[in-house]
């Protein structure tokens, strides 16, 4: 079935709908990684984005349900080279076309990604539009000028839970606040995880850490949280533009007075901003799974995984120290505090796919809380 993906610059591509008829839009931008489709487009990170891959074969060993990073399919399309409609793997429980059909995402095939991935990299990530109905590049063009721009997005709360909830072997599992406080049944530290788009596995490797967790909503306030009498708070990742969560960053400023606290992700851009830095757009943000990341105390060196489009820049605040830098671009990759037990990193310790270099973060975290 004929698809056109069409740009905001008029440049568009000829593929094949392998999910039926459609229509999707959002940003484009293209991602890296040889493997983990299925996390990346379970990632509340992509939300409001089309991804392209760049390696040409994907779909190969299907979809099951241990490796999805949230409930449902978050990006808003999904473009390759080559869709593998038939997967061959032990683990598989469905195909990609299939998955992607039952969440009602579109996947195209049969564009040129080397080409469309060029095109990003020179000219920046653009908004684009996916149509099986119109098929005429310069009015899908038009209509994608017309598009909210992912600059002043405030996505995370649509991406952010409804009720708070705990991480149970099982999933998340809703639990309900009695006049606002909270029984906490572990014996660990308790820590308050904002959800602006979490990733699964980074509570399942903060519980690995024995930490106690609650997790709740991108709207929470401070008294909210200073009810809930936690030891710690940690601040998730998620989609959109850091500076538009103006109400959370205030929160977090408050919060960061007095609890030890760590981010990752749009959370690490949020503790930043709260705490006095600046954010920006990258040109074609940073995403897939083999960034090289340097530790500044240590030089060394991890591969890293990353899906942001946001940086943010604290080399004018004196109180804190810059951690970790990004060898491809020299953005900044983490920092600390100085004089209160805060760390933060923009790549993805919890990888998923991976790799797991960088994991060590989820125990400086618990010690740093201890």
């Amino acid at each position: 079935m004929q698809a056109i993906l069409a740009l905001e610059d008029g440049t568009w591509f000829e593929g094949k709908s392998f999910t039926g008829h459609g229509k999707a839009q959002g940003e484009v931008i293209f991602n890296t990684g040889m493997t983990g489709y299925q996390e990346v487009l379970t990632d509340p990170s992509y939300l409001g984005q089309m991804v392209c891959m760049t390696y040409p074969l994907i779909g190969n060993y299907g979809v099951n349900l241990e490796d999805v990073e949230s409930d449902r399919v978050q990006v808003a399309a999904f473009i390759v080279k080559e869709c593998c409609h038939i997967p061959s793997n032990w683990r598989a429980q469905e195909s990609l076309p299939a998955y992607l059909k039952r969440h009602n995402v579109m996947g195209i095939e049969g564009i040129d990604t080397r080409a469309l991935t060029r095109h990003l990299r020179i000219f920046g990530a653009m908004r684009g539009i996916i149509s099986t109905e119109e098929l005429d590049p310069k009015k899908l063009a038009e209509h994608a000028k017309e598009l909210p721009s992912m600059e002043g997005a405030n996505l995370a709360y649509e991406a952010t839970c409804k009720h708070p909830y705990i991480w149970t072997d099982s999933g998340p599992q809703k639990v309900s606040l009695e006049n606002s406080r909270y029984a906490w049944p572990g014996s660990g530290p308790k820590v308050v995880v904002f959800d602006f788009g979490i990733k699964w596995n980074i509570l399942r490797l903060l519980k690995e850490e024995g930490l106690d967790l609650l997790v709740v909503p991108a709207h929470f306030t401070y008294e909210q949280v200073h009810k809930l009498s936690p030891d710690a708070i940690f601040l998730s990742n998620g989609p959109g533009d850091p500076a538009a969560l103006e109400d959370t960053i205030h929160t977090i400023s408050l919060l960061s007075e007095h609890y030890p606290m760590a981010g990752i992700c749009l959370g690490h851009q949020l503790l930043g901003l709260a705490l006095g830095g600046k954010s920006f757009k990258l040109k074609f943000g940073h995403h897939g799974l083999n960034h090289p990341v340097q530790e500044l105390s240590t030089k060394h060196i991890e591969i890293s995984s990353q899906n942001h489009g946001f940086c943010i820049q604290v080399d004018h605040l004196d109180f804190l120290e810059q951690t970790h830098i990004n060898l491809n671009d020299r953005t900044l990759e983490g920092f600390r505090h100085k004089k209160r037990p805060i760390i933060a990193v923009q790549y993805h310790p919890e990888a998923a796919p991976g790799p797991h270099d960088s994991r060590y973060f989820f125990t400086r975290f618990r010690e740093l809380i201890s």
